[in-house]
């Protein structure tokens, strides 16, 4: 039981520095905007239906979000070229640009509550990270 225990408390840890950097960046921008666009930066462009379901979203509701993001340019519609009935969104080179600026606030925002830990802290961080990565990716989504 330990080990699930450990891992509630790294995902329930992980959800108060999510709080936590939302308070501290003054963020306008919705939560799911910046997951959206780490998603069609890792997975390449997406059915709004793969997106809603990656993203944990009601398909209704990740096409509003996308219909915001296409309206102030981080994304963009085009075709399927496999499916002329379905839509891929993509990120644009905006979205690319802000989601940057956005993890570079995110990380100066943090910085200062990590700022003291020793160099085997930021290994160990380090070392969990990866682990979290690696059991967490994200397959591809079949098109």
């Amino acid at each position: 039981m330990q080990h699930t225990d450990d891992i509630l408390r790294l995902l329930i840890g992980a959800h108060a520095l999510t709080r936590v950097a939302s308070l501290e960046t003054r963020t306008e921008a919705p939560a799911a905007q910046w997951r959206t666009l780490v998603l069609l930066r890792d997975n390449g462009p997406l059915r709004i239906g793969d997106l809603a379901t990656l993203s944990r979203v009601t398909q209704p509701g990740m096409t509003r979000l996308v219909t915001q993001m296409v309206e102030t340019g981080l994304v963009e519609r085009t075709a399927d070229p496999d499916d002329s009935r379905a839509t891929l969104v993509s990120a644009t080179d905006a979205g690319m640009t802000a989601l940057d600026e956005w993890l570079r606030v995110l990380s100066s925002a943090l910085a200062p509550r990590f700022a003291d830990l020793d160099e085997q802290e930021w290994a160990t961080i380090r070392r969990a990270a990866d682990i979290v990565d690696a059991r967490t990716r994200v397959a591809e989504v079949a098109r």
